[in-house]
């Protein structure tokens, strides 16, 4: 049973801490079959690795790709098993598109596991560690950050909220963006703790090596509406959307515009998928009026399950 009302978003990378999903764990053994499946793929224990850490270990990339996927995978299952009740769109912030168009029937998990991975470990190589960085810059509008962009060679990469961008670029043009926004008025403008300029022109390498694995892959057309990060569209073709998910490597995440989209189409309930709580702030700041929920523990669960039946 599809609600029209509803919109479940997926999470990307940032909401992956030691220990997330345990009590989840406890209440749906399909959790744990998720990790184990997803194991299988990678060649190593995701599941210890997720519970044990270390934290900076979880941070690599190429590790937290496949992690955050499974962990949102696992959640939406879990939900699956719970209600019968389906959203009628979803949408994932970055690597969350990938979560997204496994729970619309576009990619098999395992299969998106196996991308994902590769995806991280690709666009890790892109660009040596340490030659480029994000940074946060809050307190000034999208057109502002864009003229900061402008006049230092950054990037802007993230729309996530009214007042909150991400850019991102070679150290250079980072730390001059970082001194730019700042004498512009922004409240704060802060590095981030990534290992690369992820949505930038810089990651072009990593999408045209991956195009080949992609390639290889079967997508089917969605069963659930997807907006794409690239378009803030939807789109029904299975070329299109692979065609679509490598532009999206190297392109801005046009978060604010999906949730403003959400809100102009009846959306009333927004759940997040996976672990965290990230989206539901953004989503929030966006429309005051969204009910907001998050699977990432059994009392967001609950809460969630209430919302919607």
């Amino acid at each position: 049973m599809t609600h029209a009302a509803l919109a479940f978003v997926f999470p990307g990378q940032g909401s992956q801490k030691v220990g997330m999903l345990a009590d989840l764990a406890e209440r749906f053994p399909i959790v744990n079959e998720t990790f184990a499946e997803a194991s299988e793929v990678l060649g190593y224990d995701l599941w210890e690795l997720t519970q044990s850490g270390p934290q900076e270990k979880i941070n690599q990339t190429e590790i937290t790709q496949p992690l955050l996927l499974t962990a949102s995978i696992a959640c939406y299952r879990a939900y699956e098993q719970s209600t019968d009740v389906r959203p009628t769109v979803v949408a994932g912030h970055s690597l969350g598109e990938w979560s997204a168009l496994v729970a619309a029937g576009v990619v098999a998990f395992k299969d998106a596991v196996r991308l994902v991975a590769s995806r991280g470990a690709l666009m890790q190589k892109a660009v040596p560690q340490g030659e480029g960085g994000m940074a946060a810059i809050l307190g000034l509008s999208d057109d502002q950050v864009r003229e900061v962009c402008t006049a230092t060679g950054a990037h802007a990469v993230n729309f996530n909220c009214p007042g909150q961008v991400v850019i991102a670029g070679d150290n250079a043009s980072v730390e001059a963006a970082i001194a730019a926004a700042t004498e512009a008025g922004a409240k704060r403008a802060i590095a981030l703790a990534v290992s690369a300029p992820f949505h930038t022109p810089m990651m072009k390498p990593a999408a045209d090596e991956l195009a080949a694995e992609v390639g290889e892959v079967t997508f089917n057309t969605p069963m659930i509406r997807v907006i794409h990060n690239v378009t803030v569209a939807e789109e029904s073709s299975p070329e299109a959307i692979k065609a679509i998910m490598l532009e999206q490597i190297y392109s801005p995440v046009r978060w604010t515009e999906t949730a403003e989209l959400f809100a102009s189409s009846g959306i009333e309930t927004i759940i997040e998928c996976g672990p965290g709580k990230v989206l539901c702030g953004l989503n929030k700041k966006v429309s005051r009026s969204f009910n907001v929920a998050s699977l990432e523990d059994v009392a967001g669960f609950d809460k969630a399950l209430g919302m919607v039946e």
